[in-house]
């Protein structure tokens, strides 16, 4: 079993990674903007799949939200694979990257 944070998991791509995963036996961190939305998958998967589920309710776009709710985060300890699917980068010229 992984664990597999799962970014923008609301709809569409993230919502049908997750529900592949937890089809698999994966542990999930799904985030998205919508806590409604996030909730209600997190109790589908757990219900279908019988899997963990976590939830993170950030806005991607939101540099602040992001750190806040990742930094130090006991949730990612041990994390195996990370779907970054949310966010539009619509009209952006410049990317920040910070590794470390």
């Amino acid at each position: 079993m992984k664990k597999i944070l799962i970014t923008g998991a609301t709809s569409g791509f993230g919502k049908a990674t997750a529900e592949r995963f937890a089809a698999a036996g994966h542990e999930l961190i799904i985030t998205g903007r919508r806590e409604e939305r996030l909730k209600q998958l997190q109790q589908a998967l757990r219900e279908k799949f019988g899997v963990n589920v976590h939830v993170l309710c950030f806005d991607v776009q939101d540099r602040t939200a992001v750190f806040n709710a990742l930094s130090g985060n006991p949730l990612l300890a041990g994390l195996d694979v990370l779907v970054n699917n949310a966010g539009l980068a619509l009209g952006r010229d410049l990317f920040d990257v910070a590794l470390s």
